[in-house]
């Protein structure tokens, strides 16, 4: 077993089913989402993606892609939270959508990242 491998794919996976939870819901309801939920998947979401910076394989590099496409859309969701939040004093419908439209692509990127990985997974085996 290679202890690297199950720690890389725990937090793939971990960031994967976070961001999740955080999406699942009523897509203009905020309360529905958790602020804590979004900022743990950030937070795993980094990890993760410092993990693939050691692979040097083709299909690192495409991990890697995904965990920055994955990153960028959960940082730019707080962003727009934070915005609405703070500078417009008020979360109307639209920027409640598109803080879960992000989080959505995200999501996207982070099962493409756990598709790759498990193929990966099972090509080697053979």
């Amino acid at each position: 077993m290679n202890l690297q491998k199950v720690i890389s794919g725990f937090f793939i996976i971990f960031a994967m089913t976070l961001n999740y939870g955080f999406f699942y819901g009523n897509p203009t309801i905020l309360i529905e989402h958790s602020k804590y939920e979004l900022f743990a998947a950030i937070v795993i979401n980094l990890i993760a993606t410092v993990l693939k910076f050691g692979d040097k394989t083709q299909v690192g590099s495409v991990l890697l892609a995904t965990s920055l496409v994955a990153d960028i859309q959960l940082i730019i969701s707080a962003s727009l939270w934070s915005y609405g939040l703070y500078a417009l004093g008020h979360m109307d419908e639209e920027i409640t959508t598109a803080i879960i439209s992000f989080s959505g692509g995200a999501l996207l990127a982070n099962i493409t990242s756990v598709v790759i990985f498990v193929g990966d997974t099972l090509k080697s085996k053979r």
